[in-house]
């Protein structure tokens, strides 16, 4: 392995703040009751997590009693989707709205959902990866059970405009589930204001660990379980709690609302700059996106080859979200936004951090650029 790394692959995970580490340690080595003991390591256990939910839920906007701890994102979203779906029932709506260009956690869900009779309408989006409001707004009707949208693509960042969506939901009384896991903590979040109903999201995002994340579910909405057990998380999340991974997630969110995004932003635009002039394609909207979002397109390469050259030379990116490479074949996201078969094999992926570097980038620049020449 190179010994000089330059991590540009921050969609699929990202390093841990070194503070994130330290009061993780804590919760390994010294406070590492049960929270479900009545001993005193079991509740200085507890009051960690009541303390970290408190803490998340601040920021959020919302009540402490509003947050479940659940393992990431993946499970969230299968909560929010499956768990809405079996708590109502008995109602007569049976149709769910996502977006075309879902993270595959909604997306395959919808699907699962579709084939025991749901109704699934997937909203179409425009070349910058918007979405095509007029019909989503068309479409939430009295049928309507849920609509299920991400607040930022894990593969093209763009942003979409989730006050506006929440507002249709809420006239027409349907529930509003938000993915929130690229978006969470890079951009400000108040569920409440936004007409947020369920919100899902995952600390590996943000600098935390992997294995720890969250779901938002407001006062009133109805969530069946979908993990079954020792009542943990008032019953909606069993199992015993990731004190650790509950601890480092709450410290993560603290730090990274407070770092520089601006100047992320900066050298992100600065990336996308340089990239265009030596013949990239921003794919997406370049200024309704995450500040650290760069998916660009080189007409007539091949991205699977160049993420391979580029890592031997201590550049790490990505071709696709890490959630689709394992499988391969098509890039669903991509076909979405009206590209071509041979433009979105020639896509890449950068998703920056706070530890980059603008000497960083004009290596990243320097040797894509020979590489597409050689």
């Amino acid at each position: 392995m190179v010994n000089n790394i330059i991590y540009l692959d921050n969609g699929a995970t990202t390093k841990v703040y070194d503070e994130v580490v330290e009061v993780m340690n804590e919760c390994f080595t010294k406070n590492y009751g049960n929270p479900g003991s009545e001993n005193e390591l079991g509740e200085e256990a507890l009051k960690l997590v009541n303390e970290s939910r408190k803490n998340i839920a601040l920021e959020l906007g919302c009540k402490s009693e509003e947050i479940y701890f659940t393992s990431g994102a993946t499970e969230s979203n299968n909560l929010a989707l499956f768990g809405v779906v079996e708590a109502n029932k008995n109602k007569k709506r049976n149709k769910i709205i996502i977006s075309k260009i879902e993270h595959s956690s909604v997306y395959e869900s919808a699907l699962e959902l579709r084939k025991i009779g749901y109704e699934v309408k997937e909203i179409g989006v425009f070349r910058s990866g918007l979405l095509y409001m007029e019909e989503l707004e068309r479409e939430i009707d009295d049928e309507t059970l849920l609509v299920s949208i991400v607040q930022g693509n894990n593969e093209i960042g763009v942003l979409q405009d989730i006050v506006k969506i929440g507002k249709m939901c809420k006239k027409k009384g349907v529930i509003f589930h938000v993915d929130s896991a690229q978006s969470f903590g890079k951009v400000k979040i108040k569920v409440k204001d936004f007409g947020i109903d369920i919100l899902s999201a995952s600390a590996h995002k943000i600098h935390g660990p992997k294995g720890i994340g969250l779901i938002f579910i407001r006062n009133g909405v109805k969530v069946e379980p979908i993990i079954y057990g020792g009542n943990q998380e008032r019953g909606i999340r069993s199992g015993t709690e990731n004190v650790p991974g509950i601890v480092g997630f709450a410290k993560a969110f603290d730090i990274i609302n407070k770092i520089d995004k601006e100047k992320i932003r900066d050298l992100r635009d600065y990336f996308i700059g340089e990239l265009e002039k030596i013949g990239g394609k921003i794919n997406g909207d370049k200024e309704k996106r995450l500040y650290n979002n760069v998916n660009v397109c080189f007409v007539g390469a091949n991205a699977d080859e160049l993420v391979l050259r580029l890592s031997l030379r201590g550049i790490m990116c990505s071709a696709r979200s890490a959630c689709l490479s394992k499988g391969g074949g098509e890039n669903r996201v991509l076909k979405a936004i009206g590209l071509n078969n041979k433009e979105a094999i020639g896509s890449l992926r950068f998703v920056l951090s706070e530890f980059n570097t603008k000497k960083e980038i004009d290596y990243v620049i320097h040797e894509i650029k020979n590489l597409l020449l050689n």
